[in-house]
């Protein structure tokens, strides 16, 4: 039983670095895409965390709701220095869609930084043969994040051969 542990611990470690998938990274440019709404596509919810770096000198705000606390613990999993830090304090976007039919579907999230006015970035993340329900992560973090600022207005959507077929945005998206 000794011998068991170590290496099933070995064993769900890799299995985890091999499954995790990657951030997403900017697109060149975002191109504008025909609205084509379908019911056959839905944003079920979103979820935004902003992982702020702490003031220096200010005396940290003790929370006592556990979520918070632990989305932050969550985030800094694993950061030994303040480099380590620094490259996850931002903004998270967590999505949660579904498709009710099989298809190729692409996931982008086009945002505004506050430092950067009206020029739109993207990100975007591919699904073949989606169908059922998704979680899509994307991270605005590190030096994208303290160079151009926190995010002021965003908008994710769902694309399906060049046409977007699924909307969800910020009340200030323009």
């Amino acid at each position: 039983m000794r011998c068991l542990l170590p290496w099933a611990f070995l064993v769900m470690l890799i299995g985890g670095i091999m499954v995790r998938a990657e951030n997403p990274l900017p697109i060149e440019s975002a191109n504008v895409l025909p609205l084509a709404l379908s019911d056959d596509f839905e944003f079920r919810k979103f979820e935004i965390f902003r992982n702020a770096a702490p003031v220096p000198g200010a005396t940290p705000i003790l929370t006592k709701d556990l979520m918070v606390d632990f989305e932050r613990k969550h985030r800094l999993w694993g950061a030994l220095d303040a480099a380590d830090v620094s490259a996850r304090t931002g903004q998270y976007f967590t999505f949660f869609w579904r498709a009710k039919r099989p298809a190729n579907l692409t996931i982008r999230l086009e945002y505004r930084q506050a430092n950067l006015k009206n020029y739109v970035q993207a990100r975007e993340s591919n699904y073949p043969n989606a169908k059922g329900s998704h979680t899509s992560e994307f991270a605005i973090v590190g030096d994208d994040y303290e160079t151009d600022g926190p995010i002021t207005s965003w908008r994710a959507i769902l694309i399906e051969n060049r046409k977007i077929v699924a909307l969800l945005q910020s009340r200030n998206w323009q």
